[in-house]
């Protein structure tokens, strides 16, 4: 396997067109480009035909989390500037941890007005210290609970690059996975918005079983890598949980034959930081905790004998995820392929399948 850095960190050129703007009116549609590493090849399929391309004994391993509506929307209450932000996480006494963006230098104890999806001002909320990597901690002048301020004044927190990051309607329900139960991700596992519940259930008549493990995904999941080899790049931390019981699931596949696939590079990576923790003679271990596992060619993979994921970005950790599972020749070619035959990309986009 090569191990040059201009093979690990290559870049391609995407027509603007072939970034996918809106979702599918039916999910499952999505087209799904198969890589076989055995064979070294490349087929063309969908989603929906997911029944026929898995075994009976595999199990799919999925990332419930649920995308919380984190992006933030309003003014300096003191000039009026337009300010938008983002919200990373809730502190034990309530107070927010945040990114945000306005025009000129923010000062400490300054506050800011929100406003809910009409525009109107909803909230106040104080900037009460600047944190390490561009954080903020801000205190919402209110005692009602974070998540129902949320439903109140946050938005869907689209990608920049899907209509400018500007929330439709249709979002609230259509960037968010149909299994999706734990709130607390920034961004949507993205491979997992392909599946519709007809779907799940067709795949589980084949004899295909799932797991569900938690991965919250981070605003650092889309830190590009800047540095001119990966060994450089400073790897971003995200909270993931694999219980006792989703391990002695998966652990009871592997014993049996059977394959373990994951849908979505965070799934991977829960798993692989679960494997850390494993007994001798076992696949996972229980995890709760956060990860900071970067894995990259030539990782040797413990859990994972598949993934199914969205097309993703040059120079980022999750496509060197992908190189280390699928080849760092095979997913160029496949990137070449899904360029020629233009598959659509990124969040919205289609999907391709690594066995």
């Amino acid at each position: 396997m090569p191990d040059d850095n201009d093979a690990l960190l290559f870049d391609y050129d995407l027509p603007r067109e072939l970034i996918a703007q809106e979702p599918l009116a039916n999910r499952s549609d999505a087209r799904l480009l198969v890589v076989d590493r055995q064979a070294q090849e490349l087929s063309h399929h969908y989603v929906r035909d997911l029944p026929g391309l898995l075994q009976a004994g595999d199990r799919l391993v999925l990332n419930d989390t649920r995308v919380i509506p984190a992006k933030l929307v309003g003014h300096r209450s003191a000039t009026g500037g337009a300010w938008q932000g983002l919200l990373l996480g809730v502190e034990p006494n309530g107070d927010w941890r945040i990114v945000c963006k306005t025009r000129g230098r923010l000062q400490e104890r300054e506050c800011v007005t929100l406003t809910d999806h009409e525009g109107r001002e909803t909230l106040k909320l104080w900037l009460l210290d600047r944190l390490e990597g561009g954080e903020w901690l801000a205190h919402p002048e209110s005692e009602t609970p974070s998540d129902e301020l949320l439903a109140q004044v946050g938005r869907v927190p689209l990608p920049h690059y899907i209509r400018g990051g500007d929330m439709a309607p249709t979002d609230i329900e259509r960037y968010q996975t149909v299994y999706a139960r734990k709130p607390g991700a920034v961004a949507a596992p993205t491979a997992g918005l392909h599946f519709t519940k007809p779907l799940l259930r067709k795949i589980e008549e084949v004899e295909v079983d799932f797991a569900a493990v938690t991965l919250h995904v981070g605003l650092g999941t889309f830190r590009p890598i800047t540095s001119d080899t990966p060994d450089k790049h400073q790897m971003h931390a995200e909270w993931c949980e694999l219980t006792a019981e989703c391990a002695q699931r998966i652990n009871g596949t592997r014993a049996a034959g059977g394959r373990i696939i994951a849908v979505g590079t965070t799934a991977v990576r829960t798993l692989e930081t679960a494997a850390q923790h494993a007994q001798p003679g076992e696949a996972v271990g229980p995890w709760q905790g956060e990860t900071q596992l970067f894995i990259r060619p030539p990782h040797r993979f413990a859990a994972v004998d598949g993934l199914m994921t969205n097309f993703h970005f040059p120079r980022t950790t999750l496509l060197l995820l992908v190189q280390a599972l699928g080849g760092v020749e095979l997913v160029r070619r496949a990137y070449e392929e899904a360029l020629r035959e233009r598959y659509r990309f990124y969040s919205y986009g289609d999907a391709m399948l690594i066995l």
